[in-house]
């Protein structure tokens, strides 16, 4: 079965990645805002649509809004919910269309996923991928451009 979304437990991704968003807090705009940034080149590279889930109860300094980007899809908790609550739905509502991957360290809802048939991957594991996804785009970049460089050389 196909990969048909990647569901990201926001905060979990934030405290286990800090050399994303160097000095921001981790429940910050700013830390959220790079978390974005970063997930939508990832997205880029892999093709798959990304929601990333916060608690929405956490951002202090002005009321969070859901919003979607491209293809990357941003959903805060309201109050009474958790974002775990919210990767568990969609987790499971997504089970119909082919195989979602949830990305988090909480046991509980790894166990909760991996229970109904869904694929989890660790913090660490994701942003590996992430890593090794970018690198492979940016070694394809370079040997597209130097072809592309060589190609007009001889046309010349």
């Amino acid at each position: 079965m196909a990969l048909v979304r990647i569901l990201v437990d926001g905060y979990s991704l934030l405290h286990n990645w800090p050399e994303l968003a160097e000095g921001a807090a981790r429940h910050s705009e700013a830390a959220r805002t790079a978390l974005a940034e970063m997930l939508t080149q990832y997205q880029d590279a892999c093709g798959t649509p990304i929601t990333i889930f916060f608690d929405g109860n956490t951002a202090r300094y002005s009321k969070p809004k859901n919003e979607a980007t491209g293809a990357v899809e941003i959903i805060f908790s309201r109050a009474g919910q958790t974002a775990d609550d919210l990767i568990e739905r969609a987790a499971h509502r997504f089970q119909a269309y082919g195989e979602v991957l949830v990305v988090t360290d909480d046991y509980a809802e790894r166990d909760m996923v991996t229970g109904f048939g869904g694929s989890v991957a660790s913090c660490a594991n994701f942003i590996g991928m992430i890593d090794n996804a970018l690198a492979n785009l940016q070694e394809n970049l370079k040997n597209h451009n130097r072809a592309e460089r060589n190609r007009f050389s001889r046309s010349r």
